[in-house]
């Protein structure tokens, strides 16, 4: 739906019940709501008897910034992130729920943006947007909490890789970190696919179902790093994980090169956006031996025991520097 530009510009001009009634009409609805948004809570149907929740904050200027992404991109990544998180137990997402800080002078159309991106997002997911909150604050904040359904299947959790299983990938690796480094260096030219994959990380959603029920013992939603996201599946389950760089470089690294060359690097470098690079919402998987892991995913390593002094992740058979993204670090 597009913005409309001729009413208030402000959403001081607006007031909270204004805009949403401004919103509510462009936001999805899912197909397990019962009741909608307007009364003090919404009811979604829980036909498993269980509910998957998760919940992640994007602020600006931490986050995402807006000189980079429009209000659709944050939309859509603010959704992309829960409904991956969703998708890492083995559900299929119901719903969202969205809350918003903005400063008052933010303008209507800003905040109408960022909902058209938070129904994108949902498109084809089965989730819709069920209810929220509004306050003012200095800076934009957006806090998405996602609701989802195992469909009567166990979760797939962090603590169950075992020495034996296999270790794949499904989704993508390093682009989003590629394209966040080329913003950073004003390079953005260089790989417009990657900038995109930044703005607008694409999660295969289908793929936590597909490899619940084909078996895996552990699943995760790669957020933070590949090495640091299978850091805490190894603790979690109590093992080592060994990636095989030459399998990882095939699936993921190649796609890479082009950006690196256009900065004057080695191939080789890619292997920090890979291994490091955060946001692609890539689903890591561990699977028994002998179980096929499901089209789309791409083993890239192995579960080993677990032995004292000896790191979470290795490559190659070797430690590995820290990797990955920490919220409250450098």
């Amino acid at each position: 739906m597009p913005v409309d530009d001729s009413g208030p510009s402000r959403l001081s001009d607006v007031g909270e019940d204004g805009l949403l009634r401004l919103i509510f009409p462009r936001l999805p609805v899912a197909a397990a709501t019962l009741l909608g948004p307007g009364d003090d809570t919404a009811v979604v149907a829980a036909p498993d008897g269980r509910v998957v929740a998760t919940t992640d904050v994007l602020v600006e200027g931490r986050d995402f910034r807006r000189d980079w992404s429009s209000a659709p991109d944050v939309g859509w990544k603010a959704a992309a992130q829960n409904l991956a998180d969703v998708a890492a137990m083995g559900a299929v997402p119901t719903a969202l729920l969205v809350g918003l800080v903005a400063p008052p002078e933010l303008e209507v159309a800003w905040a109408l943006g960022l909902a058209d991106g938070l129904a994108a997002a949902c498109a084809g997911t089965g989730a819709g947007v069920v209810g929220g909150d509004l306050s003012s604050g200095p800076v934009i904040v957006v806090s998405v909490t996602a609701l989802g359904d195992l469909q009567g299947r166990a979760p797939v959790l962090r603590s169950g890789a075992r020495p034996g299983d296999v270790v794949a990938v499904a989704g993508a690796l390093g682009r989003s970190g590629a394209g966040w480094e080329l913003l950073e260096l004003g390079r953005g030219d260089v790989a417009p696919e990657l900038v995109a994959a930044h703005r607008r990380p694409t999660p295969p959603y289908a793929a936590g179902v597909a490899a619940a029920v084909a078996g895996a013992t552990s699943m995760l939603d790669v957020s933070d790093g590949l090495v640091r996201d299978l850091g805490r599946v190894a603790r979690a389950s109590g093992v080592t994980i060994d990636l095989d760089w030459n399998l990882a470089a095939d699936a993921f690294a190649r796609p890479l090169w082009p950006a690196n060359t256009a900065l004057g690097r080695p191939e080789t470098d890619a292997m920090r956006w890979v291994l490091g690079g955060g946001e692609d919402h890539a689903l890591a998987a561990t699977f028994p031996p002998g179980v096929e892991p499901p089209v789309g995913f791409v083993p890239v390593g192995e579960v080993l025991p677990r032995v004292i002094g000896r790191p979470d992740v290795l490559l190659d058979g070797e430690p590995l520097d820290t990797l990955g993204w920490d919220h409250f670090r450098p």
